[in-house]
């Protein structure tokens, strides 16, 4: 068997912790019900289990279980938030302010809004990731309706100043929405300390399964109105129509619960792993970190190279450790990371770039044998430059 790289891609996605599935096996076979089936018991054990899963999420972020709207994903919150905004309140306003570093799941829905007439307010960062409040406060308007910024980047693992987003939100009567896909289960999170009106989540980022999500929609203080954005059957109070996956919700459920019980060691253990892998790379010259240097999650680190090629650096990683790259590529086009040339990153800079994502399972030692890797692929890239 040929030996498999280290995985260092937790931001892309996780492997689902055994715990987790040990959890889910029985809903696949011997609790296989349909949750809106309460006519007999093997409905009763599905919508029971559904249950306990949204009580478990409405703990983690101090909601209450009927505000958890179960998704396939984040992307489908994302789009479930923005739209239904749209849609339910678009006689009050059609005005929409983002950022410029958040996800596609959140970018693409409003380039789609725009398209109907809505105006879009798409904020830039500084140098450091993070946006300038005075910017947004100066960006409201009265017929704002919707400001969206992600709770922890995506790319950078930059974490944004949310509760304060959220007190200029409602200081101004403006819904606040932000995709927590990334924060969920490694930050602390608090819909009412942060006044945040929807928030997105997923399970696959956090050791859960995929194709699993949520939407946490204020019911009070303000309610929060949604336009559905999927009919057929009114599951979901009306706002997600479709029958509930059990098995990958009670996966959702499980793997939050672990998150939450391991918060605080596991922060101080992917800090501390961070921190090596970077006191050890910034040894070289030419290395940049992308964005704030503590203000992010315990696990990101995201650097850029001078003076190589991100292709040629991408390809002398790989035999090593799965990590991903400063490009995007999307219908066969590949480009530098939007994110990060909203740094202000050069086009090279962006191209050699790398996004290492640390996860549970990862040990001091992988961190050492992938430090020692990338040295040496920085430093013979720029010798073979020299050569030529």
């Amino acid at each position: 068997m040929s030996h498999r790289p280290i995985y260092l891609d937790c931001h892309a996605t996780t492997p689902v912790d055994e715990r987790v599935l040990a959890a889910m096996l029985p809903y696949f076979t011997e609790k296989f019900g349909n949750p809106a089936s309460i006519s007999h018991v093997y409905g009763w054990e599905a919508e029971a289990a559904v249950k306990q899963t949204r009580e478990t999420l409405a703990a983690a972020i101090n909601a209450t279980p009927e505000e958890i709207v179960f998704t396939s994903g984040a992307t489908e919150a994302n789009n479930l938030a923005i739209k239904g905004i749209a849609e339910a309140y678009f006689q009050k306003g059609q005005h929409i302010i983002t950022v410029a570093t958040e996800h596609k799941a959140v970018l693409d829905p409003c380039q789609y809004l725009k398209t109907l007439g809505f105006e879009i307010t798409i904020l830039p960062v500084q140098q450091d990731g993070l946006i300038d409040l005075s910017q947004l406060e100066k960006a409201c308007r009265p017929e704002t309706i919707l400001v969206s910024v992600m709770a922890a980047n995506n790319e950078i693992g930059v974490l944004q100043p949310i509760a304060d987003i959220g007190k200029i939100c409602r200081d101004r009567n403006i819904i606040f929405h932000t995709d927590a896909a990334q924060a969920i289960g490694k930050i602390p999170l608090d819909v009412q300390a942060m006044n945040i009106d929807l928030m997105s989540l997923t399970a696959h980022k956090v050791y859960g399964p995929k194709g699993i999500g949520a939407l946490y929609v204020r019911r009070r203080n303000p309610r929060v109105q949604l336009a559905p954005q999927q009919h057929g059957g009114g599951h979901e109070r009306g706002m997600r129509s479709g029958t509930l996956y059990t098995p990958q919700i009670v996966g959702f459920g499980k793997a939050i619960e672990l998150a939450l019980a391991e918060q605080a060691t596991e922060t101080a253990r992917l800090t501390q792993l961070r921190e090596s892998l970077w006191k050890q790379l910034s040894q070289i010259a030419g290395i940049h970190l992308n964005g704030h240097p503590t203000q992010r999650l315990p696990g990101n680190l995201n650097i850029s190279v001078e003076g190589i090629d991100g292709a040629a650096l991408s390809l002398g990683l790989q035999p090593v450790m799965a990590v991903s790259s400063g490009s995007a590529c999307s219908s066969a086009v590949t480009a530098p990371s939007y994110v990060l040339t909203a740094l202000g990153n050069s086009e090279q800079l962006a191209y050699a770039s790398v996004r290492f994502g640390i996860g549970r399972f990862n040990t001091s030692e992988e961190i050492d044998i992938v430090a020692k890797h990338a040295i040496a692929t920085i430093q013979s890239l720029r010798k073979q430059k020299t050569l030529v």
